[in-house]
């Protein structure tokens, strides 16, 4: 907000008795509004970054089963990899009325079952049976094909999130502590913590060290965090909270690039943006980058992320000053090493997922060979002619080139291509006394047929 005041001098100088007292109005005028201006913009700045969140749950009576519960997470100690407390489905049943509570009194709004169920297909490709017995099921975010559950809080050796059917919404396994004010809320079991031993001996009768929870000095600001997580995840996810996202991609970066890069949700074209934006070829973990265009799902077929294609054709523009200008240099690191036969790919995917996943990225990469805005001389499809075996020539020729409408065009123009990256850059062969034939004197030889 700009205010821009236009006064008279000669006037201002003439009225000698109100001069002092007018300046000193005027810059108080301006101070004051200085400060509402950054008052209001710090409010708004708090807002997007930490949305406020409800942390006690009042409405909720003290209940015998948390109790005990408690009781005995309290007796353990806060998890450790060497604590002997071992987490049940009993630990997670009796959070759920609490986690549910938290979530209504910070506006989430469930949605029905066949919304639910539609949305975590979708997102995390997991099928809801409501004829099973089951409340819960258990999505890894390391090994998102095992779906045996792990009632383990998140660590560095464990990370998932359990589903809610019927209530809607998705959880970590939080310790109790970790959710509820429980020195408030279970006063009595509270004051028992203080007779609980602070070691324990371990199987070989070694005496360990534990931590009880009342002695954690940020349980508070643990427990804030815990509520803000459960919160924001839910909101953005199934209540399309715009805010929540941006707290997310700021505080939970882990879990959104999860979505996209462990289980291929890519139908959030903002979310889908960020993760395109922060990931780059890297030769010290190159499938990171193949992340991006294909997930193997856990029925053995590969997905090609077809939004990916559609959004890097948006960002990626001429002239552009952004990281995004390295987009085909990127799409070529990646397509060398999926061409090794020896990558890591080459053994989870069949070759006719291979060949499709490449020609995909060829075909992508290509039209700005052919757009002259881009001078694009990255040579992509010379490069996939040079990496595919005579076998993998018959997967596209019997699959149609994918359906891809100028692939044919564009594959047969790029014999050249395919002579020049081979003699310069992959055999090495190029150099001051040896120049490769241009593309006129290289034609003459192998004309078109």
């Amino acid at each position: 907000m700009r205010i821009i005041f236009c006064l008279n001098t000669k006037e201002i100088l003439g009225q000698k008795d109100l001069n002092n007292k007018m300046i000193k109005m005027e810059h108080r005028f301006l101070i004051g509004l200085l400060f509402i201006s950054s008052f209001l913009v710090s409010c708004q700045e708090k807002k997007v970054s930490s949305p406020n969140i409800q942390e006690s749950t009042n409405s909720l009576k003290p209940n015998q089963d948390i109790n005990i519960m408690l009781k005995k997470q309290l007796e353990y100690g806060k998890p450790a990899f060497d604590n002997p407390y071992q987490y049940s489905e009993k630990d997670l049943e009796v959070t759920v009325p609490i986690l549910s509570q938290l979530l209504t009194d910070n506006g989430y709004k469930p949605t029905n079952n066949e919304e639910f169920n539609t949305k975590i297909k979708q997102i995390f490709n997991r099928i809801i049976d409501p004829k099973s017995a089951s409340n819960f099921l258990y999505v890894n975010f390391l090994h998102q094909c095992d779906r045996s559950f792990n009632y383990l809080p998140n660590d560095a050796e464990n990370n998932g999130i359990f589903i809610i059917k019927n209530l809607n919404f998705i959880t970590e396994l939080y310790p109790i502590p970790g959710i509820i004010d429980y020195q408030k809320s279970y006063n009595e079991t509270a004051q028992e913590e203080n007779t609980f031993s602070k070691t324990y001996k371990d199987a070989s009768g070694n005496e360990v060290k534990k931590y009880l929870w009342k002695d954690i000095s940020n349980l508070k600001e643990q427990r804030k965090k815990n509520i803000q997580t459960l919160v924001a995840r839910n909101m953005y996810l199934f209540n399309g909270s715009k805010a929540h996202y941006k707290w997310l991609i700021l505080n939970d970066p882990y879990f959104m690039e999860g979505l996209v890069k462990t289980f291929g949700y890519t139908d959030d074209p903002e979310l889908l943006k960020w993760v395109i934006e922060k990931t780059k070829f890297n030769k010290s973990d190159p499938s990171d980058y193949g992340k991006l265009f294909w997930t193997k799902d856990c029925d053995g077929n590969a997905r090609l992320h077809i939004n990916t294609f559609k959004l890097l054709q948006k960002l990626y523009t001429p002239n552009d000053t952004s990281e995004n200008r390295f987009t085909l240099g990127n799409i070529k690191g990646y397509l060398e090493y999926l061409g090794n036969s020896e990558s890591p790919e080459s053994k989870i995917l069949t070759k006719a997922e291979k060949v499709k996943i490449m020609a995909n990225l060829a075909y992508f990469a290509e039209q700005y060979k052919y757009n002259p805005s881009y001078n694009s001389n990255a040579k992509i499809m010379g490069r996939l002619r040079f990496f595919l075996s005579q076998e993998d020539i018959d997967i596209l020729e019997k699959n149609n080139y994918f359906g891809l409408p100028k692939f044919k065009e564009w594959w047969d123009n790029a014999d050249y291509d395919e002579y020049f990256v081979e003699e310069c850059e992959y055999n090495g062969s190029c150099g001051p006394d040896n120049q490769p034939l241009n593309i006129t004197e290289w034609r003459k030889q192998h004309p078109k047929k």
